[in-house]
């Protein structure tokens, strides 16, 4: 996966000018369910909670971290609200590449992921390079971390394996930017065994 983080814009009839801040992965504005969770409708199979299409890619190809052309795109700044989440198979590998953008401003992205530990392949600055970067992957004795500082006008390589069944958050965690939904959501079905499916919900679960 190559996964854009960064700000942008929202439409926002109500707010001031039509055009709240916002924030995003591959230029969706992450935003919670409010009629059951998603850990709920993945267990009870519920439709119309989250949509399964995060994308792999960004939607548009871009000189990600030169902020001086990037605000002309009104493609690329403006940020759909959706609870878009990317489904796994059990026990699948997932290599991401988190790409900071200077869209609205260049900030570094403490991105943390829920349930796993992923491995740090490697970081740079500027636009991640697919064929010159991987060369520097370290392959040998990668640090093990559930969160990673997307560098500043950078990038960085996390490589984990999918195999604990649920719905699983990955977001930014600076206060500020995840309500602005700069997050998305992994759900990983379950696996083969007892042990690698979901259990059900506890009888005292409280509910909404």
């Amino acid at each position: 996966m190559f996964v854009t983080v960064g700000l942008g814009l929202s439409v926002c009839p109500t707010c001031l000018n039509g055009t709240p801040l916002s924030a995003s992965m591959n230029n969706y504005s992450f935003v919670n369910p409010t009629s059951l969770s998603l850990l709920q409708a993945f267990y009870f199979n519920v439709s119309g909670i989250y949509t399964p299409d995060f994308p792999d890619t960004p939607p548009v190809r871009f000189d990600y971290t030169n902020d001086s052309i990037n605000i002309l795109n009104p493609s690329l700044l403006i940020t759909p609200k959706s609870t878009s989440v990317k489904v796994l198979k059990y026990n699948s590998t997932v290599e991401m590449v988190l790409q900071n953008t200077a869209i609205i401003g260049v900030e570094n992205h403490p991105m943390h992921l829920h349930s796993f530990n992923f491995h740090v392949l490697a970081q740079g600055f500027g636009n991640y390079d697919p064929l010159k970067d991987p060369k520097k992957f370290n392959l040998v004795n990668p640090q093990s971390r559930n969160t990673i500082a997307v560098p500043v006008g950078g990038w960085a390589v996390i490589r984990f394996t999918a195999n604990n069944p649920g719905v699983w958050s990955m977001h930014c965690h600076l206060d500020v930017h995840l309500p602005l939904g700069l997050a998305t959501a992994f759900v990983v079905e379950n696996g083969p065994t007892k042990e690698s499916t979901l259990p059900p919900p506890p009888p005292d679960l409280p509910r909404c």
